[in-house]
């Protein structure tokens, strides 16, 4: 399964950005898909998950009520909807597919899209 990552950019505080991943192949459905974001100096973090059938979700709690993890199953991608921006979120955003959301445990990685937000 290849990964691609896009809708990163620059915008202002309070602004939104709604990130994709276009994966390839036809087992995009039986895999957990997780966002991830890796600022500068610091350790890769998990964002925001979700199941195969979208049944649960996951964010990270600095992201909760600003961030909506989506995925459409019929086109192989998912989404990040990122809404009230903070120059925090600056950040390149990976997108990953796990067999089991609950083992922690990504197979497969994006290339990642540079998400900055300014002050």
């Amino acid at each position: 399964v290849q990964l691609q990552a896009c809708g990163g950019g620059l915008v202002q505080a309070g602004g939104s950005l709604r990130l994709s991943c276009a994966a390839s192949g036809r087992t995009f459905s039986s895999y957990g898909l997780g966002w991830f974001r890796q600022a500068s100096g610091k350790e890769r973090e998990l964002v925001a998950a979700i199941t195969w059938s979208a049944s649960s979700t996951y964010y990270a709690d600095s992201v909760k009520g600003r961030f909506t993890i989506s995925r459409d199953n019929t086109k192989n991608t998912g989404y990040l909807q990122m809404n009230i921006l903070k120059p925090e979120d600056t950040a390149v955003y990976y997108c990953a597919l796990t067999r089991r959301l609950s083992s922690g445990s990504y197979d497969y990685w994006g290339q990642g899209t540079l998400v900055t937000v300014s002050s």
